[in-house]
């Protein structure tokens, strides 16, 4: 019998993977990879190591998954050590558990590697803590993306008065609904907002508004996905220690 090992990859920084997640690429006899994974994490693969593309697409997602578990279950059975290569972390907005169960179902041996989200990795690189002794000492981590023909079970009403800080995923095609929920439940107008789009790489760009505002503002800036959407009062920290962006407009400065 082979294994399986479900990994997280990361936000985007290729330096961000964990050793052990780093240990399960080099070892693989197959990698499973994702669409936002970064590609330079397959350079460490072994020369012979079969590479599978199995990153989702609209509409397609259902189907893609049942391939993917297909994939996990026969490659395992025929003795091979399987690396399900997934962004951010395996268990936040990533389906590992879905696998994992199917894996149990199947009486595969496998392990879980987590790795760091882009809900506390993202806002880091651009300056924002996802909690501050002076503007939140909570915070939750959200879907933003509703399952097309399901109703919302988004709880916004405790979101709202409840939480200080919200990493909100997948969720810039649904930023002008997210904005109504929370402003319809009392939250401040004022409240600050950044959007941070493809967060930790060398194209990460941050913009930052208010919950009255960042629609207008997302609309005028061409903000898509991936982005990270950060509300809360930590927001307010980014223009002073937005680091990585100060970096690499240094780094532009001297090429030039």
């Amino acid at each position: 019998m082979g294994k399986v090992y479900i990994v997280g990859a990361g936000p985007g920084d290729v330096d961000l993977i964990t050793v052990k997640g780093l240990k399960c690429i080099q070892q693989a006899d197959v990698i499973l990879y994702d669409r936002l994974i970064n590609k330079e994490l397959l350079e460490y693969a072994k020369p012979n190591a079969e590479l599978i593309f199995v990153g989702k697409l609209p509409k397609l997602h259902g189907v893609i998954q049942d391939r993917i578990h297909q994939l996990l279950v026969e490659n395992a059975n025929q003795g091979k050590i399987v690396t399900r290569l997934k962004g951010g972390d395996p268990f936040v907005f990533g389906r590992g558990a879905e696998e994992a169960e199917v894996l149990v179902e199947a009486g595969i041996s496998f392990e879980v590697v987590p790795g760091i989200t882009a809900g506390i990795a993202a806002p880091a690189y651009a300056g924002i803590p996802v909690t501050h002794r002076h503007f939140g000492s909570s915070f939750a981590i959200v879907t933003g993306h509703m399952r097309e023909g399901k109703e919302d079970d988004i709880h916004w009403k405790g979101l709202a008065e409840s939480v200080d800080t919200l990493a909100i995923y997948m969720g810039v095609g649904n930023l002008p609904y997210i904005t109504e929920q929370l402003l319809k439940y009392k939250r401040d107008p004022q409240t600050p907002v950044a959007l941070i789009h493809w967060g930790t790489t060398k194209q990460q760009r941050t913009i930052v508004g208010t919950l009255s505002t960042i629609v207008d503002i997302a609309h005028k800036e061409k903000i898509q996905n991936p982005s990270m959407i950060i509300i809360g009062e930590v927001v307010k920290m980014h223009e002073k220690i937005a680091w990585f962006e100060q970096s690499n407009q240094i780094l532009q400065e001297i090429s030039v």
